[in-house]
């Protein structure tokens, strides 16, 4: 007789989908950061800066080397730590990055002035929502990195800009766990990243012109591929 088990109350499903421990394991055991991606880690360590975990950075590095893309869109570019590592990964690439605020913008320049040794790095002043649409290129890969609450309103624009078989990268997607919780769980103050997080997932993780995955690295990856020359997104 085969025996089965009611899934809801199997204690494995109840486990944190990385342990604490699997996550120090991804970020100490896995080849660390060196040479000028390695100060400008820690300087963003030093002055609370945001970028990308080491977990993630070792996956774009794999993902990079493997597709070697030609043609990059960055939105959100910080102090350019991920700038150049995707320069470094992928050498033939040319990258254009958008940041609007200043003093990031100052960091960044000085980065690339020191560290974007080819020539790669194009940094773009200004808010994406109105640079994206004066843009005349066509991308392999775009990396989102900014606004959660506005990933769905760059969105459209982006995929435009995307070439046939290319890849959108977002970042930080699972809101810190929050967007598994109810919306009467969530502060008010964080429901607008919410909202746009869960209409960003009913728009891609089901759409007949993407394929989309998530991932569980760093704060939550999603991947999405263009997989059709058009591709509708729900209101």
């Amino acid at each position: 007789m085969v025996k089965t088990y009611n899934q809801g109350s199997n204690p494995n499903m109840r486990r944190p989908v990385v342990k604490e421990e699997i996550v120090t394991l991804m970020r100490e055991q896995q080849a660390q950061n060196k040479g000028h991606l390695k100060v400008l880690e820690t300087f963003a360590k030093e002055h609370n800066i945001p970028i990308i975990p080491h977990e993630t950075a070792v996956y774009f590095r794999w993902l990079l080397e493997s597709i070697q893309p030609k043609k990059i869109l960055e939105i959100g570019t910080a102090i350019g730590f991920s700038a150049l590592l995707m320069a470094d990964s992928a050498k033939a690439s040319q990258i254009t990055t958008i940041e609007r605020n200043p003093e990031m913008i100052a960091l960044a320049k000085e980065n690339f002035a020191q560290y974007d040794e080819r020539g790669q790095i194009t940094l773009v002043e200004g808010d994406a929502v109105d640079l994206l649409t004066r843009l005349d290129e066509t991308y392999d890969l775009v990396f989102m990195d900014s606004a959660k609450s506005k990933y769905i309103v760059f969105l459209p624009e982006v995929l435009k800009h995307l070439s046939l078989g290319g890849l959108v990268v977002i970042d930080d997607v699972f809101q810190g766990g929050d967007v598994a919780l109810p919306l009467e769980e969530i502060k008010r103050g964080q429901r607008a990243i919410y909202r746009g997080l869960h209409r960003l997932f009913d728009a891609t993780l089901d759409n007949p012109g993407l394929t989309a995955s998530l991932l569980p690295l760093g704060d939550g990856l999603l991947l999405l591929r263009k997989t059709a020359d058009e591709v509708v997104l729900p209101d």
